[in-house]
């Protein structure tokens, strides 16, 4: 079991290293490169074979980034999307044999039934263009709130797909397993449900669940090494989680949490443990906002290794964590002086960090050894 339980001593020290930054003293081990801006509020990345980066601006459009160049046009063959709120063109995962079967997975937000909900889909991509676009999944029952649509991807190790789904701004939902809100959902690659998810056996929930009690997860990874997936998740005002994601698992919410309502007032039932709700193996108070998660594997940060790199929305910094038997030990806070959302964060074929920023005018970085000269 991978759980870290809170005790006081440790959440005050945590506390404290989720305040830490980079001494400004120091000399910084990274540059920062440009390597395109205006983007539309993009959401997600993906690297395709060749060189090519697929990026995904909120209002629905997928941009092609080539040659250190974003294009003009845009992907074609996308299904109908409907930008509502927090909702848009969201997430982008790749096939893990893509190289030779094309498919390319996205979230977005539509409507279905007269309301807006989470949907995935695939289609198979060539030449700028999707075909044989599939829709896997749509988060039922839809809701008429802008928030919350969770849309995070990713294959685990043997094939499955993973996706976030948030509780839509409606607290209870996150509870209630024959909602799909408010959870992380596991299927076969093309859509179908696994035989031993954990909940496939009863009639009373929606059989795509693999957790629940998550209130709005938008970060989420598979660590490259063990194989285990990490997630972090939107807290209100303050707590913020990070979680090790595993079959069947409460997380709590909202009946357990380390934050409050932004009016100030209690949550669930204003408690921070309970038995059979699992603890974050970090959290944060004050909020950042996490979105985007990446476990840093590559050789041009050697001292980086292993670490968890996180975006914050809300204090607009890239967070660098450094965890030890799956606790996190020390915090710093990147790129603060940039004053910009970070949206997404990854590991990139070059085994370099790439952020997309979350603005009118969103940047596509790049950071790289302070030191090094390639183009």
């Amino acid at each position: 079991m991978f759980r870290h339980l809170f005790f006081a001593s440790l959440s005050l020290f945590l506390l404290g290293a989720c305040n830490a930054s980079t001494d400004a003293s120091e000399p910084r081990p990274y540059q920062v490169e440009v390597l395109t801006d205006g983007l539309s509020h993009p959401w997600s990345m993906a690297f395709l074979p060749g060189g090519e980066v697929l990026i995904t601006e909120k209002a629905g459009r997928l941009r092609i980034w080539r040659d250190g160049k974003l294009l003009e046009n845009t992907v074609s063959g996308l299904p109908d999307i409907h930008p509502t709120g927090q909702g848009g063109l969201l997430d982008l995962a790749l096939h893990p044999d893509f190289a030779d079967n094309r498919w390319l997975y996205f979230s977005y937000v539509a409507n279905h039934e007269g309301d807006a909900t989470t949907h995935v889909a695939r289609g198979r991509y060539r030449d700028a263009r999707l075909s044989d676009v599939e829709v896997l999944f749509i988060a039922e029952p839809a809701g008429d709130t802008g928030r919350h649509f969770g849309s995070r991807l990713v294959f685990d190790q043997d094939g499955y797909l993973y996706l976030t789904v948030g509780d839509r701004g409606e607290q209870p939902r996150a509870q209630d397993l024959s909602d799909h809100a408010g959870g992380t959902h596991r299927l076969h690659a093309d859509g179908r449900i696994p035989d031993d998810n954990p909940f496939v056996d009863r009639d009373d929930v929606k059989p795509s669940f693999y957790t629940y009690g998550n209130r709005n997860a938008q970060g989420m990874t598979v660590h490259p090494d063990t194989g285990v997936i990490w997630q972090v998740e939107h807290g209100p005002r303050g707590g913020d989680e990070l979680n090790i994601i595993e079959a069947g698992n409460n997380y709590g919410w909202p009946v357990i949490t380390y934050g409050i309502n932004y009016s100030g007032s209690q949550i669930g039932e204003g408690i921070t443990h309970k038995e059979g709700m699992e603890q974050p193996v970090h959290y944060w108070d004050p909020s950042i906002a996490p979105s985007g998660l990446a476990v840093y594997t590559g050789d041009a940060f050697p001292d980086w290794q292993g670490n968890f790199f996180v975006g914050a929305l809300a204090h607009e910094h890239l967070a660098r964590l450094v965890l030890e038997d799956n606790k996190v030990v020390k915090e710093e806070k990147l790129l603060e002086e940039r004053g910009e959302r970070i949206r997404d964060v990854r590991q990139g074929p070059d085994g370099l960090l790439w952020i997309l920023t979350d603005e009118s005018n969103g940047s596509l970085l790049r950071l790289k050894p302070a030191t090094d000269s390639r183009p």
